[in-house]
């Protein structure tokens, strides 16, 4: 191959310098008519004008080494490279060190975002702690209180709402981020609450499947009309609304007219209190099996509880279902704080029986708004957040159905108002004023 590549050099330059000497005597040729001049003694006659020397094609520089590229901009790198919604929306946002900008100086913290807010792992854990008790307990507000974690205990609100203006997209994608982190908290709370009262006999299962199934088609078509458009001062808002509202039926249930349409109710949870708390009461065979369902039927499921019996149609807790997991998706929590009332006051069950189906609900509930979410909409999470709270979750989630056998229902639903009031009244103030008159929210 080599000898080839020499031979064909050759009869290339071979060709050039015959071309050279064919047209050389035409140069050197004097005019017709004319004399050539004497020759000097010293010097050549020269020629009229000097045939021009072969041009030798001067070998090519060897090509300098490519220069490393200078680290494109945010806003180059956006155009060049597929990024992430969320490095999309960070690469747009306003770069610097005032509010609503990124200071890209500052460490990173929620999300990898610089300038986020960060905090020590263990309040992560205490506070999944706190939301997994309370959910396990009374089958509601852990949503409420992973939103309130959210929110205004690290801050993730105030940040995002900092963006409101510089960045409307960061700011939206921030508050779906977090409508999703408050359902993963309480999907975990909801699993291993489910099964731990489905053990005790205290979950209603027929109940929590139809609110279950209700919720399916909702979970789907919430976050599909509202991912991304939802700034976090509206989000807040409605959180506190819908919380507020909450509380005042709660409160309703606590006095003596609200309690005169659950007779059925009250003789179940007395029977449980005498049994469980009081332990005046003995526990027949029979009793200590919990819920037992005794008829399925299209139109009538009927089950009892502690020699009490209890029946629906099962086309309202399929309507409530979809009605409850859609605001539930809307505001980004599990929906118990819904299911509860819905149990106690439309079912008109005791407490010890409406956690456990509340939790199985909200656990169906939370797989498809998680999926959907996340799959269908692409909406970014901080997962190393999420997992830290998780820990906490699995700690209060095994705590609190052991310990509301030692707490009368009266005051589970005293404390579950109290809370649903402080939080309702902060965020409502806090979405539409721009300010909570309560503190910590």
């Amino acid at each position: 191959m080599r000898r080839h590549h020499l031979f064909i050099c050759g009869l290339v330059v071979a060709a050039f310098l015959a071309t050279s000497l064919a047209l050389a005597p035409q140069n050197w040729a004097a005019k017709p008519g004319e004399t050539p001049p004497a020759a000097e003694t010293a010097k050549p006659a020269s020629p009229e004008k000097p045939a021009e020397a072969p041009k030798t094609v001067a070998p090519e520089k060897p090509a300098e080494p490519a220069k490393p590229a200078a680290p494109a901009k945010p806003e180059e790198a956006a155009a060049g490279a597929k990024l992430s919604k969320l490095e999309e929306a960070i690469a747009k946002a306003p770069k610097g060190a005032g509010k609503g900008q990124i200071n890209e100086a500052a460490p990173k913290g929620f999300m990898a975002i610089p300038g986020a807010p960060s905090h020590f792992w263990l309040w992560y854990i205490l506070w999944g702690t706190w939301v997994g008790w309370i959910f396990s307990s009374v089958g509601a507000f852990g949503g409420i209180m992973a939103g309130v974690g959210h929110i205004s205990v690290f801050g993730l609100s105030d940040f995002a709402g900092t963006f409101k203006q510089t960045s409307p997209a960061l700011n939206k994608m921030l508050t779906d981020s977090i409508r999703t982190s408050n359902q993963y908290l309480v999907g975990l709370s909801a699993l291993i609450s489910s099964f731990t009262y489905w053990r005790m006999g205290r979950l209603v299962l027929p109940l929590g499947l139809c609110l279950a199934a209700g919720g399916i088609l909702a979970g789907y078509l919430v976050p599909l009309l509202t991912v991304g458009k939802m700034d976090v001062s509206l989000y807040v808002g409605f959180f506190g609304i819908i919380v507020f509202a909450v509380a005042f039926v709660l409160f309703y249930e606590t006095t003596p007219k609200g309690q005169e349409s659950k007779k059925a109710a009250k003789a179940a949870a007395k029977a449980f209190e005498d049994a469980h708390i009081r332990k005046t009461g003995e526990v027949s065979a029979e009793h200590a099996k919990g819920v037992q369902v005794t008829h399925w039927g299209a139109s009538k499921i009927s089950f009892t509880f502690y020699g009490a019996e209890f029946s629906f149609n099962p086309i309202w807790p399929l309507l409530g279902g979809f009605v409850i997991n859609g605001i539930s998706a809307l505001i980004g929590v599990g929906g118990g704080f819904l299911y509860v009332p819905f149990l106690t006051s439309v079912a008109g069950l005791p407490m010890f029986i409406v956690a456990g189906t509340s939790a199985l609900a909200v656990l169906v509930g939370m797989i498809v708004n998680i999926f959907n979410m996340m799959v269908v909409r692409a909406v970014p999470v901080d997962f190393l957040l999420i997992f830290t709270e998780l820990i906490g979750i699995a700690i209060g989630s095994v705590l609190g159905p052991v310990t509301s056998k030692k707490i009368p229902e009266v005051w589970l639903k005293r404390l579950f108002v109290v809370l649903a009031v402080y939080v309702g009244i902060g965020y409502l103030t806090k979405g539409f004023m721009g300010k909570s008159i309560l503190p910590g929210m």
